[in-house]
């Protein structure tokens, strides 16, 4: 049972990650009026490094939980 509790524990942490990530690109994606800018492409880029961060740390922490 505790290795379904386990499972369950890892794929909602993803799907949470995963949630932060869309959210980040939907609110980069209304910073303009006429399409992407700027500040909204560095927004982007911003949330892919945090995505890549976040999972890569997720994923370490997970590998070291028993």
């Amino acid at each position: 049972m505790s290795e379904s509790l386990s499972a369950l524990t890892e794929a909602g942490i993803a799907v949470g990650a995963v949630a932060v990530f869309v959210a980040i690109l939907s609110v980069a994606g209304t910073m303009g009026d006429n399409g992407l800018t700027e500040t909204g492409a560095f927004t982007v880029v911003g949330g892919i490094v945090a995505f890549i961060l976040l999972m890569a740390g997720v994923g370490y922490w997970i590998s070291t939980k028993e």
